[in-house]
């Protein structure tokens, strides 16, 4: 016989359900609370060639649907801001200052960095300057072919329309006060762009980010489980090895370093070039810095590389949230005094 349930078991049966749910939903949400219940963040990264060099970027995000929208917009950013700074780009803003002398109506980027690099220029005490580039043209025509007298000849002629003391800022325009001047971007604008993808991210929502632009590396937080993002220094003698190792979060690292870019096939004449004697700068091979952002990490090994490890040392010294390692000529290497805490030991 079927057993038949009266109103009154119905309802006692609704109660005992619902308070059930109750209870579990109530003890769901203090596990929630007590343990930090989020959203699982997932790895999405791609890699494409840009600016000369790959590009990686790393994402950790719970939107799925949404993760190759970050990435690619992520390298769309690095599109636009070429478009602005590269030196490599005939349409480039960059390139009409450099062809025309002047530029009105700069982008509020181009004005960024030329200010930038001004302002770095005196901290600096002239051993990052982007008007270098006509000497760097010299250099890549076969100045390294001429005598030593040749070269002293030129050099000397061409730095008198070196300085950025020379470009003026007025408004939203520049302008070059000397005939013959022009810029590279070089030095500075791997950094930036690194920055303002960083900064295009996290305005999206995602907070757990590495930008790699060959070398110019900058983070923002670290990776979901709290784990540092860690960065290798490769041995400029042999760069199968790794000479030292960092960890880091919310920073910066980039390189300087002459084992990969020489003007000369016998590898005397490097890519640096220190813009006050217009010669190659020797007085190092590897300078890494570590700041709070790829902008000035980027112009600061440039310029330790430039000034070597003493003078470079030294003005890391005088700077706030800015670290560094340094391998000279003789393969001596010298640390600031608060390098150890990022790296691995």
């Amino acid at each position: 016989m079927r057993k038949v349930m009266h109103d009154s078991d119905s309802k006692k049966l609704l109660i005992k359900i619902l308070t059930f749910v109750s209870v579990l939903a109530m003890a769901m949400s203090f596990a929630c609370i007590s343990t930090g219940c989020k959203p699982k963040l997932e790895r999405y990264e791609e890699n494409r060639e840009k600016m000369g060099t790959y590009v990686n970027i790393i994402i950790y995000t719970d939107k799925e649907d949404k993760s190759q929208e970050f990435l690619n917009e992520g390298f769309t950013k690095i599109d636009e801001l070429s478009k602005i700074a590269s030196n490599y780009d005939p349409d480039s803003s960059v390139t009409k200052l450099n062809k025309d002398g002047y530029i009105e109506n700069a982008p509020d980027e181009l004005i960024e960095i030329i200010q930038l690099s001004k302002d770095y220029n005196k901290i600096t005490s002239g051993a990052f300057d982007i008007t270098i580039n006509p000497i760097l043209t010299l250099w890549s025509e076969g100045l390294w072919k001429e005598s030593m007298e040749i070269q002293q000849q030129k050099v000397s002629d061409t730095l008198k329309v070196v300085g950025s003391d020379k470009i003026l800022i007025e408004g939203n325009n520049i302008k070059f006060t000397q005939e013959g001047m022009s810029v590279t971007l070089g030095g500075i604008a791997k950094g930036y762009i690194v920055d303002k993808v960083i900064e295009d991210l996290k305005s999206k929502g995602v907070n757990n980010v590495l930008v790699n632009a060959g070398g110019d590396m900058a983070t923002l937080g670290s990776k979901p489980d709290g784990k540092l993002w860690n960065v290798s220094l490769e041995n400029p003698d042999d760069t199968t090895e790794k000479i030292a190792e960092f960890a880091f979060k919310d920073k910066a690292i980039a390189t300087s370093g002459n084992y990969y870019r020489y003007f000369d096939p016998e590898k005397k004449t490097s890519h640096i070039i220190d813009p006050r004697t217009g010669f190659t700068a020797d007085k190092c091979i590897s300078a890494t810095i570590i700041a709070d952002n790829a902008t000035i990490a980027d112009i600061l090994a440039t310029s330790v590389f430039v000034l070597g490890p003493e003078e470079g040392m030294a003005l890391v010294n005088t700077l706030d949230n800015v670290e560094a390692l340094i391998i000279d000529s003789d393969r001596n290497i010298t640390k600031s005094e608060g390098i150890d805490k990022f790296m691995v030991k």
